[in-house]
């Protein structure tokens, strides 16, 4: 049985399709929206003189390099057992895709 698993960004703004995640914190705390290109740039262009005079600090705080710290909303061997009973194709071990855990935390 083949399966095919689609993820589809869609705006936060106003729902159409999404181009792009943008990463950002803001008073200790981060964020993550999906735009389109337009949107992208809007707030690029919003945030340029704010990012032209402040000072670069390096990876934001709790903003994670790779995948497997990532804080998930359940142990992974729970998500490895729900996508599995899915017939969703899961790796024993290793990094979970982020749409499975997507997918699991939408029907939780």
């Amino acid at each position: 049985m083949a399966q095919r698993t689609r993820v589809e960004l869609i705006d936060d703004l106003d729902g159409s399709a999404a181009d792009t995640t943008i990463t950002f914190g803001y008073e200790g705390k981060n964020y993550e929206i999906d735009l389109t290109a337009a949107h992208a740039a809007e707030l690029a262009s919003v945030l340029e003189p704010y990012i032209k005079v402040g000072r670069k600090v390096g990876q934001m705080a709790g903003v994670r390099r790779t995948y497997n710290r990532v804080q998930l909303s359940a142990p992974q061997d729970v998500i490895r057992a729900w996508a599995k009973s899915k017939g969703l194709k899961i790796a024993d071990r290793g990094r979970i895709p982020s749409e499975i855990v997507k997918a699991y935390e939408e029907a939780h």
